[in-house]
């Protein structure tokens, strides 16, 4: 408690209206409108929690992701308002005095209100103490100005800015400082609240678009929010997200692909582009924590490749069929049994994958590396066990990913093709015809899974469910590759349940049979329809439904119910 007076004090006088502590920056005060730090290094969410220990502030910060409403506390007889915002590893905390209004105007969009997120009084998570953290004492000459921000290095994270609790990220980039898609931007009061609104409604998408009203996508389908928004409502909600780089890109290119963490509302992946009517956004909303394979229902012959130390796995499916969702359960799988160094290559980075018993390095395109093979060339430098790729785009990616597999690393990758014998024909096709040979020869040394998946609506309309293909290396899939005889893939499949190979017919099956799916929406999803409604000769587990909450939206929207 003493520790936080010395900091309320700043707000006994006149010119201060806020005391800001955000995780991975310094305290701030705010004196007539900029932000002046107040402590000489920056605090993490643990000093944070200490020093709201035994307070009444204590009560305010969420358990879990969200933001708590503006609360009057009284403080040794002083009153003083306090909002406090929990996202992932970050934590906020805005403190000032009753009276002194500090909250920029919103930016409504009509009919979608912000949401108002409830926080029971004992809701907070009890952090281990650190043992001897004390705010760094501030030199007597800054004490009496605040501080200079020339006087304590800023932090190179979004530091605090004038207008609200963080710089907006033109304004990071302008000032030079380095950006962090992991941290919170500011985000429009109208965005926030639709984007709340699709997150508690289990949505996976976001579309806001000139001369349109917003549309969330739930279960794979579009319906309607609010009201029709003008060009400039769209642009006021969609623009302020844009850092110089995007900006950049939207100006030459037409459309800005990046992710970013929005405070109170989580991670996003968003499109921007110009088309016809004007601005057009999509948002996706990711999950706050990798899933596991159990929890999307994913084989369990998958656990097998724990026990490999080489080799290539793909997991393939058509556009939102929730390939990235799956390629980080397997980096999770990794990072939570095996000490290894596991290097991911994204385009945006969307999942954030917390230090477990691995080591993972996220590099995103554009920001710090130029292209997937340039990456991929460079991290075999770096001592990598697992590399993550976020697609095979191109000749060299694939080659660089295949030269990795073979030289003694374990390769993920997704790519966009329905099946996994389109898979395995895609790979090949990238090479010219006079390498192709070449190319067979070391795809079938180093195959060791395909995941083909498809998401497929639910009978009762709660969400999609996944179905799964799978082929699994060894002789008899290398041996088809190497003699380029693909086509004889389908009667592998139908044979090859002892080798862990699952048809995605005998997938579709088990969900109809189990009442998950109905037959006709099956049919529109399988390889050979004539093969569906039959009783599978080759059972497969059916997926278990996922309780978490803060998964992605496609594969939230997969594995759990409405409410859930």
């Amino acid at each position: 408690m003493s520790q936080l007076r010395e900091f309320l004090k700043y707000l006994d006088r006149d010119d201060v209206t806020e005391i800001v502590f955000q995780s991975g920056a310094a305290a701030t005060a705010k004196k007539r409108g900029k932000a002046r730090p107040v402590t000489g290094a920056p605090m993490s969410a643990r000093h944070i929690l200490k020093l709201l220990r035994d307070t009444p502030l204590q009560s305010l910060v969420p358990s879990e992701d969200g933001a708590s409403a503006a609360t009057s506390t009284l403080i040794d007889g002083a009153e003083y308002i306090a909002t406090a915002i929990r996202s992932g590893q970050m934590l906020l905390l805005r403190v000032r005095r009753a009276g002194r209004s500090t909250e920029p105007p919103g930016a409504p969009i009509g009919a979608v209100a912000p949401l108002q997120i409830s926080v029971p009084a004992d809701a907070v998570e009890q952090k281990p103490a650190v043992e001897s953290y004390e705010p760094p004492p501030m030199p007597e000459k800054d004490r009496a100005t605040l501080g200079s921000p020339a006087a304590v290095p800023a932090p190179r994270v979004a530091a605090p800015s004038a207008e609200g609790s963080y710089r907006t990220p033109a304004e990071a980039e302008a000032l030079g400082e380095f950006i962090r898609s992991d941290l919170p931007v500011p985000a429009p009061a109208g965005l926030r609240a639709l984007l709340l609104q699709a997150r508690d409604a289990a949505a996976s998408d976001v579309h806001i678009m000139s001369g349109e009203p917003p549309r969330l996508r739930k279960a794979g389908r579009l319906s309607a929010v609010g009201p029709v928004l003008s060009d400039d409502q769209a642009r006021g909600l969609v623009m302020p997200l844009l850092s110089d780089r995007s900006a950049k890109q939207l100006n030459e290119l037409g459309y800005a692909d990046f992710a970013c963490q929005l405070e109170g509302v989580g991670r996003l992946r968003v499109n921007v582009n110009e088309q016809r009517s004007g601005i057009k956004g999509c948002f996706r909303l990711i999950m706050a924590e990798p899933p596991t394979l159990e929890s999307l229902g994913l084989p369990s012959e998958l656990r097998q490749m724990l026990s490999y130390h080489q080799g290539l796995v793909v997991v393939s499916g058509p556009n939102g069929a929730g390939k990235t969702t799956t390629l980080s359960a397997l980096v999770d799988l990794f990072n939570s049994e095996r000490s290894v160094h596991i290097i991911t290559v994204e385009d945006p980075v969307e999942v954030i994958h917390p230090i477990k018993k691995a080591i993972v390095s996220q590099r995103e395109v554009g920001i710090h590396t130029r292209s997937f093979h340039s990456a991929l060339k460079g991290s075999l430098r770096e001592d990598p066990d697992v590399i993550a790729i976020g697609e095979l785009r191109d000749r060299e990616t694939v080659e660089k990913a295949l030269e990795a597999a073979e030289t003694g690393h374990l390769v993920f990758a997704t790519m966009s093709t329905p099946s996994g014998a389109r898979t395995i024909g895609r790979l090949i096709d990238m090479f010219p015809p006079d390498d192709q040979s070449q190319v067979r020869s070391t795809l079938a040394g180093v195959l060791k899974f395909v995941v083909s998946q498809r998401l497929v609506p639910r009978k009762d309309g709660n969400g999609r469910v996944v179905a799964v293909e799978l082929l699994t290396g060894g002789m008899a899939l290398w041996t088809l590759i190497r003699d380029d005889k693909l086509f004889q893939l389908p009667s592998l499949l139908q044979r090859g349940r002892a080798f862990g190979m699952i048809r995605i017919e005998d997938s579709l099956n088990e969900l109809v049979s189990s009442g998950v799916i109905a037959l006709e929406t099956a049919k529109k999803f399988a390889e050979d329809p004539r093969l569906l409604g039959r009783a599978s000769k080759q059972p497969v587990a059916p997926p278990q439904a996922s309780s978490a909450r803060g998964v992605k939206g496609t594969m939230r929207n997969v594995f759990s119910k409405k409410g859930s």
